[in-house]
């Protein structure tokens, strides 16, 4: 069972799921998911008291992001689709993203540079795409839903981490570079992602 905490804000009590991610890091983070659960990554000697210390201090940046995401949640399109039915046409999607990304990645990879080992086609919830440090490219399949150019925004995007592991401003250059319009792809992504659905 989920471990929930209770935010009072504006005089309204919130009763929020959590996780507490600790490691081997100096600083605190706060983040939520796009199912509306809280993401605390802390230090690994950080006690409970200090955690929800932390919270009641960013109550205002939780609680307005939190009802940001299930705005975004409660809109997502609704299907008639039956499971049988969606699970077919995911599996159609998933076969066209194996045949169609592949050729995307090779038309950009001489524009940015850098070697990849292979590719992958994944269904993360929270990611479109990623690099490995060992030149793996994976892509999620929804992509397929999205429009082409924001499509080739991902490819880019992860291909220019096989030369910057890292999002600096030599990173953004690289992809300003070769796909000048990233920043609205980016707001695309950011505003409509949770439309790619079925």
């Amino acid at each position: 069972m989920a471990q929930t905490i209770s935010i009072l804000y504006e005089g309204v009590s919130y009763t929020l799921p959590y996780t507490i991610i600790k490691s081997k890091r100096k600083t605190y983070s706060i983040s939520i998911d796009g199912e509306g659960n809280i993401i605390f990554r802390v230090p690994l000697r950080t006690s409970s008291k200090d955690i929800m210390k932390m919270a009641d201090e960013k109550s205002h940046w939780i609680i307005t992001h939190y009802l940001q995401i299930l705005e975004k949640k409660n809109n997502r399109p609704h299907s008639d689709l039956t499971d049988t039915q969606r699970t077919a046409l995911e599996k159609r999607y998933i076969e066209a993203a194996r045949s169609y990304i592949p050729k995307r990645v090779a038309y950009y990879s001489d524009m940015t540079g850098g070697t990849y080992n292979r590719i992958t086609i994944r269904g993360q919830k929270t990611r479109w795409g990623s690099c490995s440090s060992k030149g793996t490219l994976s892509f999620n399949w929804r992509l397929m839903l999205a429009p082409p150019a924001i499509l080739d925004y991902v490819v880019v995007h992860e291909l220019c981490h096989l030369k910057h592991m890292n999002h600096s401003a030599d990173f953004w250059k690289a992809v300003e570079s070769v796909y000048p319009d990233y920043r609205n792809a980016r707001k695309w992504l950011k505003e409509h992602g949770n439309e790619l659905v079925l």
